[in-house]
């Protein structure tokens, strides 16, 4: 079973919006780190944002900084990342991921992954 869900990918024109979500599932993730990666193809896959357990601390990858914006649901197991702004190089599936600890960037320091969601920008 897979830990984690995401959900709200698609298809946008350049400067559009979208929303994605992520949601746990079979296990909860309110006391955990949360992140959003991406990989475009031919590409490794990268950090995108994170977000504190609490909610009360979050960092950026400076290609997203100002246009992205992660947070988390009110009870803690359910991420999101809004995306404003979108640039054709943003197209990639999205990946979220879970870890226990403080907020990193590195893909290898998390432990649980969801499936992804492709998001696709049109230039």
């Amino acid at each position: 079973q897979v830990p984690l869900v995401e959900s709200g990918g698609g298809l946008v024109q350049a400067g559009g919006s979208l929303r994605l979500s992520c949601a746990a599932s079979g296990r909860t993730f309110s006391s955990y780190t949360m992140g959003w990666f991406r990989q475009a193809p031919g590409k490794e896959r990268e950090f995108v944002a994170t977000i504190s357990w609490s909610g009360g601390s979050t960092y950026y990858a400076d290609s997203v900084k100002g246009r992205f914006t992660i947070s988390r649901g009110n009870a803690k197991n359910t991420v999101y990342l809004q995306m404003n702004s979108l640039k054709p190089e943003d197209t990639a599936v999205y990946y979220c991921a879970a870890r226990r600890g403080a907020i990193v960037a590195s893909v290898g320091d998390y432990d649980y992954w969801g499936q992804g969601t492709q998001v696709t920008v049109s230039s």
